[in-house]
């Protein structure tokens, strides 16, 4: 599994302006609802339960919500980059700006766990965040992360 393989390029958002997390959320929230065809409020709903558990910000700029819906049939993801970064009570206090949401059916295996694994490796890696805070365009954004996988062993 790729992160290209949880992404629509209709899900890739940039230039987004937002003053809270709230708001980030409820932007994630109607593109979930645009492109993935679930329901707005329960997706945001989804989010903002996940958030009052512990907050997503797992630092360096970037956040990882995740929530639970009904309608889907398999782990998707949004990206969204910020205008301006925003709290989010982050591990290291820093402000967001690169987001990946994943959405998971309601039913779902721990398919969404290993999706969000996956989705934490790649976001740590500081070359994948400048590039992503750098590209120009959507198309530039999802073509970074459609092939995006964690290199594997050789084995000996």
């Amino acid at each position: 599994m790729t992160i290209g393989d949880l992404l629509d390029p209709g899900a890739v958002i940039l230039r987004v302006s937002a003053s809270n997390k709230r708001q980030v959320l409820g932007v994630i929230a109607d593109v979930a609802a645009r492109v993935l065809g679930v329901d707005a409020g329960e997706a945001l709903e989804g989010l903002i339960d996940r958030e009052t558990a512990g907050s997503t910000g797992v630092g360096q700029g970037v956040a990882i919500p995740h929530a639970r819906v009904k309608g889907l049939d398999r782990v998707r993801a949004v990206f969204m980059r910020l205008e301006t970064p925003v709290a989010f009570g982050s591990v290291d206090d820093k402000p967001v700006d690169l987001l990946v949401t994943l959405f998971a059916p309601a039913d779902a295996d721990s398919s969404h766990l290993r999706a969000l694994a996956r989705v934490s490796r790649l976001m740590r890696q500081p070359e994948t965040r400048q590039q992503l805070r750098q590209a120009r365009s959507a198309d530039a954004v999802y073509l970074l992360l459609a092939p995006a996988q964690e290199s594997k062993p050789t084995a000996a």
